[in-house]
């Protein structure tokens, strides 16, 4: 069964072919491509429901394909990386990154991080609008808008901001804000929260308050602004 259309983008031969293997084998159409601009043309040209990318290209690195790729969608993104510095991984989620894989890594893991990712960014689709002041996350079209204006949103920050407003003036901790918006399957530090609840206040500016609440985690004020 055609699960849809995953690009790779590593430049070594011998994990993309293994990447490609593991993914086809679930149904997956996999498309490959060894450099930044390469793969940037594929993600123009066929629109994968996900992107697999390697930070260390030989051309433009992975973060600056990920901004590229920010710029105009907001497809998932899994990072694989060789870097194992804290920086980098920062730096990474930052730039809009799904989830992020260290190498040397288990393929089969790699697959169940795809799929996690993808019942996250496919849920359902109800036509609903969750209204908090002047925002309004519209969960059928997977749009945040402001004043009636669109924001550009990652999948992850989509998700996180729906949490939160799905439950305005409650405080909720950051492991259960890890469970609910990235999966109980999902490997990694709390800190990853922090970084994303920054990027979204970011976009939010004055429109809605999201709260830091301290010893616990974070709340959406429920009041307008």
């Amino acid at each position: 069964m055609d699960k849809g259309t995953i690009l790779v983008v590593e430049d070594e031969p011998n994990i993309a072919d293994l990447v490609d293997l593991y993914l086809s084998r679930e149904g997956f159409r996999v498309l490959k491509q060894p450099t930044g601009e390469s793969g940037l043309a594929t993600m123009r040209d066929h629109r994968p429901r996900l992107v697999v990318l390697d930070v260390g290209l030989p051309d433009i690195d992975g973060l600056e394909v990920c901004r590229r790729i920010r710029a105009t969608s907001a497809v998932p993104v899994i990072f694989l990386t060789a870097r194992a510095d804290e920086i980098d991984r920062v730096l990474g989620l930052e730039l809009g990154a799904d989830d992020y894989l260290t190498k040397p890594f288990s393929p089969a893991e790699l697959v169940a991080r795809v799929k996690a990712v993808l019942r996250r960014t496919d849920g359902a689709q109800a036509q609903e609008i969750v209204q908090v002041g002047a925002v309004a996350v519209d969960i059928g079209r997977r749009e945040i808008r402001i004043d009636e204006t669109p924001v550009d949103f990652t999948t992850r920050e989509f998700e996180l901001l729906r949490f939160l407003a799905e439950r305005p003036g409650l405080a909720m901790s950051r492991q259960q804000i890890l469970d609910s918006v990235w999966g109980h399957d999902w490997y990694g530090d709390e800190r990853t929260v922090d970084v994303h609840i920054a990027q979204v206040r970011k976009k939010l500016g004055a429109a809605c308050s999201i709260s830091t609440v301290r010893g616990v985690g974070y709340r959406l004020e429920s009041s307008a602004r």
